[in-house]
């Protein structure tokens, strides 16, 4: 059967893959939202000593290597690390958390950039109506709402591309932990390409419609703006 066959007729494998691996890129995006924006926006908001190192760090962390990430929460989960008693290493829950460590600082540096560059211009207007830090974080995420959404979904496209780490504490267990991409490359390497190329093909398509929504999105942004 070929990969559009495959497809077309609505196969089980493959689309029980593609469900868990939208689950586990959509509940990391999630985790990594709720935890990135407000850490984002309180950096942005605010002026401590080695703020600027924060940046820097938080910066740099946008371009961890997905193999490290992995290996890190590894370390944490296994049997002999501090979460290990949670046992939940290779669990479609140790690939959420990886996916969330790996895309936790995208959203946070790209949230504490947009937020600063708001706070610098309505700064005047948000300190006479003397609101409190949290209030400000508030306000200036939701007038930032639309910008946010385009993070949100560049995040989510990184880690549904994602490969090294979800391998490393998922264990690419068949029908527990295989997602696309890491059936895309066991399959490759056993022969079976057709399954291989029916993934790669679902999975660009995801790709390609997350980036025509974060177009769209801004495009959105800006007519509302003006």
């Amino acid at each position: 059967m070929s990969a559009l066959e495959l497809i077309v007729s609505g196969d089980a494998r493959l689309f029980a893959i593609v469900g868990l691996s939208l689950i586990v890129t959509l509940s990391a995006t999630f985790f990594a939202a709720v935890i990135g924006m407000p850490l984002g926006a309180l950096i942005a908001l605010t002026r401590f000593p080695g703020r600027n190192a924060l940046i820097v760090i938080l910066n740099g962390c946008m371009g961890l290597p997905p193999v490290v990430v992995g290996l890190g929460v590894f370390l944490l989960l296994s049997r002999s690390g501090p979460l290990g008693e949670l046992g939940i290493l290779f669990t479609p829950q140790a690939m959420i958390i990886a996916q969330a460590v790996l895309i936790g600082p995208i959203i946070a540096a790209l949230t504490r950039q947009v937020i600063e560059d708001l706070w610098a211009e309505y700064r005047d207007e948000l300190v006479a109506m003397d609101l409190s830090r949290t209030s400000r974080v508030a306000t200036l995420l939701w007038d930032a709402r639309f910008s946010l959404m385009t993070i949100l979904l560049a995040g989510f496209g990184r880690a549904a591309a994602e490969v090294g780490a979800v391998m490393i504490v998922g264990g690419n267990i068949d029908g527990f932990t295989r997602v696309m991409t890491t059936t895309i490359a066991l399959e490759t390497s056993k022969g079976n390409l057709a399954l291989a190329i029916g993934l790669g093909l679902v999975l660009i398509s995801i790709i390609l419609l997350i980036n025509a929504m974060a177009w769209a999105v801004r495009g959105w942004a800006e007519r509302h703006a003006g």
